[in-house]
């Protein structure tokens, strides 16, 4: 069985970016007007919700799912501002990972093809 490089790529960008959507809990707490509560549901269940999303990365709709967390990573900059850029740095990460990882693949397919082909 392959691995898919592409699906390696996406799990690690999602687990590093659930690290820090989980260190968004204690800033959004300490540093902005956000209850408690929904600090800890913003921070915490991004991250895991990051998490879960790495490890169902074998279904197409994860990614999609993904992109939708990279909108929301973003989107915490109107709250804690320093998250427009950390949420684009991840959202730069994940498209690389996506679109690299998808050229991987073709190029991967191409190969194995051609080999198979040549192989008769």
């Amino acid at each position: 069985m392959k691995r898919s490089p592409r699906r390696g790529m996406c799990a690690a960008i999602l687990s590093l970016e659930a690290i820090t959507l989980g260190l968004t809990t204690p800033v959004l707490i300490s540093l902005t007007d956000v209850p408690t509560g929904l600090a800890l549901l913003i921070g915490l269940g991004l991250a895991v919700v990051c998490l879960l999303l790495a490890g169902m990365l074998r279904s197409e709709w994860a990614y999609t799912a993904g992109w939708a967390v990279q909108v929301a990573a973003v989107g915490l900059g109107f709250v804690i501002p320093m998250m427009f850029f950390l949420g684009g740095v991840f959202a730069l990460l994940w498209a690389t990972a996506v679109l690299l990882g998808r050229k991987i693949e073709r190029e991967r397919a191409a190969a194995y093809a051609a080999y198979e082909a040549q192989q008769g």
